[in-house]
């Protein structure tokens, strides 16, 4: 592990749960959405992390950081609401409502935020370590 590894970890680990909350902020934006240009209502989207087993397999090895692999549609069926009044309403009168859950949004922005101070801190403290090391060397 090179000397700046741990500030690529860090960093990459930012980049990818500053991603994760645009996403969530996507999703949360998109929850009453029933009608998407693809046709029925907005799908929850979720975030694919590479495993530390992917990383390990990588050329990279372990200090590449944190990947975002990709971003991929929840298959969880939509909610049905009755509202008869709707525009987008079946002849049944019920709606197909996104599959977004505001609670689990918001418990995911917590995880992500979360996640993304402890690598900010961890940034600080490697960079702390640094300064620490040059001032041994003067």
């Amino acid at each position: 592990m090179g000397l700046f590894d741990a500030l690529n970890v860090s960093a990459s680990g930012m980049t990818a749960h500053r991603f994760w909350m645009d996403v969530i902020a996507s999703n949360i934006a998109n929850a009453e959405t029933t009608r998407t240009p693809t046709g029925g209502p907005y799908r929850r989207k979720e975030v694919v992390f590479a495993s530390f087993s992917q990383q390990l397999d990588g050329a990279g090895g372990v200090g590449e950081g944190v990947r975002v692999m990709g971003v991929v549609e929840d298959t969880s069926p939509p909610r049905l609401v009755y509202d008869p009044g709707h525009p987008d309403a079946r002849e049944d009168g019920y709606v197909e409502m996104p599959n977004v859950n505001p609670v689990t949004e918001m418990v995911d922005l917590v995880v992500a935020s979360r996640a993304y101070e402890a690598n900010a801190m961890a940034l600080e403290a490697a960079k702390a370590m640094f300064l620490r090391a040059l001032d041994i060397l003067r």
